[in-house]
């Protein structure tokens, strides 16, 4: 199957170039590989102000090609399909599922899209100019990431460079548009943006990486999403100690109705045991409970690794959120666990947000397919509703 799609795609690019390049571009398209992967998916959930619950069912279908290196250039192209399978009784959110509001929202919407297409100049093999849609995924995507978790990933029409400067890495990255995971079908999908992302890391040897970061979201579609966020993360390893650190200030930019400026910041730690991990954290991103419009955000993150997977808090409330968190994680006979729970506040006013307790249970079959059973359960208080969901995920990867 894998080498007949990969014949296929090599045929279109050669009719599409025609007959007169030279061999050495066609061995390059040829001599391109293939990939195919396959992620279903069966989500529940069972949420306090729907008489329904929710159980969404679905199959994403992932193709891509990347043609080998032709004088420093390489060609990539993606294709994503998400269908349902059997169940569909699920709101797939931002206007994709009108008939289906009486459920919660899974936002995995059906569809085919191109999810990425890009160019790449290797000018050597420390610094590389990237032009196209392309995934843009920074540190921890606490500000900047894929949304990997939903069917439909997240990504970006952008022109990016990555370049080696004597021991450190520096990216920079001008957005001209966000392919959100909504898909193309709704307004809420696309977002115009002029943005510009800058991003500067240094490893320091038995200490750990340090990042600094500017990134300045202009968002012509919602304009409280246009922010200037400068920050610091510093994050390493030392014998059986993990450690982390973080800290921002953010600002309201360009069309950007609400003038404000609030304050991101978090600490984490673990320690390895024999057979697993122990870790906590406190993460905190402020708000202002009197003027509306003038919390932290971060509306280009991969929200889902964040404060809970029940994903209660994508967006942070208007008094801001302080996230306690503590957890466990490990192997045990092939199987990678984790188990997580977290106390949640308002920074501003004090208002009890709620717990929650998250646990995940993975296990790789073999080379190609891994199985994923996952949980989250959310006890609201002043915030919210009390919500369970259950995953089951099987991935394939030819």
């Amino acid at each position: 199957m894998k080498n007949i799609l990969k014949t296929l795609v090599v045929y279109g690019l050669l009719q599409t170039i025609g007959v007169s390049a030279d061999d050495s571009f066609l061995n390059s398209i040829s001599e391109g590989e293939t990939n195919l992967n396959f992620r279903y998916r069966y989500e529940f959930v069972d949420q306090d102000g729907f008489n329904k619950n929710a159980s969404a069912s679905t199959l994403r279908t992932r193709l891509n090609y990347k043609t080998k290196a032709y004088k420093g250039f390489t060609f990539f192209v993606e294709a994503d399909n998400v269908t349902e399978i059997l169940d569909d009784n699920y709101n797939a959110g931002a206007g994709n599922s009108p008939g289906n509001t009486r459920y919660p929202i899974v936002a995995d919407p059906q569809g085919t899209e191109i999810n990425q297409a890009w160019f790449n100049l290797s000018l050597n093999k420390d610094n590389n100019v990237k032009i196209g849609r392309q995934r843009i995924l920074l540190d921890n995507q606490r500000f900047v990431g894929g949304v990997g978790w939903r069917q439909n990933e997240q990504t970006y029409d952008a022109i990016s460079g990555a370049f080696g400067l004597s021991g450190s890495e520096l990216f920079v990255s001008y957005i001209g548009k966000v392919h959100r995971i909504f898909g193309d079908d709704v307004a809420a999908g696309n977002h115009d943006n002029s943005t510009v992302l800058v991003n500067w890391s240094n490893k320091f040897e038995d200490f750990g990486k340090l990042s600094v970061y500017y990134y300045d979201i202009n968002n012509k579609d919602v304009a409280a999403f246009s922010t200037s966020t400068l920050g610091a993360k510093f994050a390493g390893q030392k014998n059986k100690f993990t450690y982390g650190m973080e800290i921002a200030i953010q600002d309201d930019a360009h069309n950007n109705e609400v003038s404000y400026s609030a304050n991101y910041y978090r600490l984490d730690g673990g320690y390895k045991l024999e057979k697993s991990t122990v870790y906590a954290g406190y993460e905190s991103l402020e708000g202002n409970a009197d003027i509306a419009g003038s919390m932290f955000r971060t509306p280009l993150a991969t929200l889902h690794a964040y404060n809970g997977w029940a994903d209660k808090f994508l967006g942070t409330p208007q008094d801001g959120i302080d996230d306690i968190f503590i957890g466990a994680k490990g192997v045990i006979n092939g199987f990678k666990w984790n188990a997580l729970f977290h106390d949640f506040s308002a920074q501003d006013s004090g208002r009890d947000l709620g717990t929650e307790f998250d646990f995940s249970i993975a296990r790789k079959l073999n080379k190609h397919v891994s199985l994923l059973l996952k949980g989250a359960i959310y006890k609201a208080d002043e915030h919210a509703t009390d919500t369970t969901k259950v995953w089951f995920m099987v991935t394939g990867n030819f």
